[in-house]
C-alpha cells in the first residue's frame, strides 16, 4: 500500500492508498506544521517542522507526536540523510541544525553563518531577516550536503556540515527546492526564484536549464528514479501570482533533450493553484497543490488523473513526501 505524507502549513498529513482513493488522517492541526521529512528506513518515523513551535517527531505515523525540543522555534526545513540517518533542520532567521539520534539532540553547524556572504542574505517579504528554505543530504555520500538559503544562495558542504562553500557557480540565489538523483551520484537540481540550474559534479558548479520555459519563478522539483534527464519543475510568472489568491499562473514543466516543455493532459486549464510539491515515484508522478488537491500521472505527466482524496478534508498541500513507490 502505497503512503504519502504532507505538509499544509497548519498540520500534517498522512494519505494512504487503498483500491484507488487516498485516505486523509490529520495530525498536529493548529500547530502550523510547514514542512516535513520522513525516515527512509522506517515509514512510521517523520519529522515535522512547526514556523513557531520546533520540531515535532512520531514514530507511529502520525497518532501521536512529541516535541524534539529544537532550540530554535521557527522551523523552515527538514531534511533525514539517507546514508547515515542523521536529521537536519533549518530555520528563521537562518541556521542549520543537526541531530544524530533520531532528534533527541541537536548541535548547530555553525559555520554556515560564517560565510563571506551571510551580511547580503535577506527574505524580500521580511528583509531583516532570511531563513534556511531547502536541505538535501546527498544520498550517496553523508558528508554532502545541500542547503538553500532564501535568499542568499546555494551552499555545500562535503564534511558533513562542520565547513562550507558559499554559493555555488552558475545557481540560483532565490533556492526553493533542491534534489539529488536517487541513483546517479552528482546529479542534483533546483528550482529558483529566477529560474533552474542543475548539476553533474556534486553540487560544485551548476548549468541553467532555463530553455523552452515561459514562467521564471520556479517553485517545486521532481526528478524521474530512472532517468536523470528526466526532471519536472512547477512555475509561476511570480511570487505574488504564485502565492496570491487569484489565478496562480502556473503550470507544471517536464526537462526532455536539453529543454522544458508544459505538461497539461488532463490538468485543468488554468490550473487552479500553485503546484508546491512534486513527486516522483517509479511508477507515478504526483502534484500537490496549494488548495488541497492532489494528482497522479503514470505516464510521467503526458496525462492527469484527479486522486480521490477520502477521510479528512485536506485543504492545502505545502509539500509532498514519498514512503513507497
Amino acid at each position: 500500500m502505497a503512503r504519502l505524507y504532507g505538509s499544509t502549513g497548519d498540520g500534517i498529513a498522512r494519505l494512504d492508498e487503498s483500491n484507488g482513493a487516498w485516505n486523509v488522517a490529520l495530525s498536529l492541526r493548529g500547530s502550523g506544521a510547514q514542512c516535513l521529512a520522513v525516515d527512509p528506513d522506517d515509514a512510521d518515523v517523520a519529522y515535522a517542522g512547526l514556523r513557531e513551535g520546533g520540531v515535532r517527531r512520531t514514530g507511529d505515523g502520525g497518532r501521536s507526536w512529541v516535541d524534539c525540543e529544537l532550540p530554535a522555534p521557527g522551523v523552515f526545513s527538514l531534511a533525514v540523510s539517507p546514508v547515515d540517518g542523521a536529521v537536519y533542520a533549518g530555520t528563521e532567521p537562518s541556521a542549520l541544525f543537526r541531530s544524530d539520534d533520531r532528534g533527541a539532540t541537536w548541535r548547530e553547524l555553525k559555520a554556515l553563518l560564517e560565510l563571506p556572504s551571510r551580511p547580503t542574505w535577506s527574505f524580500p517579504p521580511r528583509p531583516w531577516t532570511s531563513h534556511v528554505r531547502w536541505i538535501a543530504p546527498n544520498p550517496h555520500d553523508a558528508d554532502v550536503l545541500l542547503v538553500g538559503i532564501e535568499l542568499g544562495g546555494l551552499m555545500r558542504s562535503v564534511d558533513g556540515g562542520t565547513s562550507w562553500e558559499d554559493h555555488r557557480p552558475g545557481a540560483q540565489r532565490d533556492v526553493h527546492s533542491l534534489a539529488w538523483h536517487p541513483r546517479v551520484r552528482g546529479r542534483a537540481y533546483e528550482a529558483g526564484g529566477g529560474g533552474a540550474a542543475w548539476s553533474d559534479d556534486g553540487g560544485d558548479t551548476w548549468h541553467a536549464a532555463d530553455l523552452g520555459r515561459d514562467r521564471d519563478y520556479t517553485w517545486a522539483v521532481g526528478v524521474e528514479p530512472d532517468d536523470p534527464a528526466t526532471w519536472y519543475v512547477s512555475a509561476s510568472t511570480g511570487p505574488f501570482a504564485a502565492h496570491g489568491e487569484g489565478d496562480p499562473e502556473a503550470r507544471i514543466y517536464v526537462w526532455r533533450g536539453g529543454a522544458w516543455s508544459a505538461l497539461a493532459g488532463g490538468l485543468p486549464e488554468p490550473l487552479p493553484a500553485m503546484p508546491y510539491a512534486l513527486v516522483a515515484t517509479e511508477r507515478r508522478l504526483f502534484a500537490g497543490f496549494a488548495d488541497g488537491q492532489l494528482w497522479a500521472s503514470t505516464d510521467r505527466g503526458e496525462s492527469w488523473h484527479a486522486c480521490p482524496l477520502e477521510g479528512e478534508r485536506l485543504e492545502r498541500i505545502n509539500a509532498l513526501v514519498n514512503t513507497a513507490a
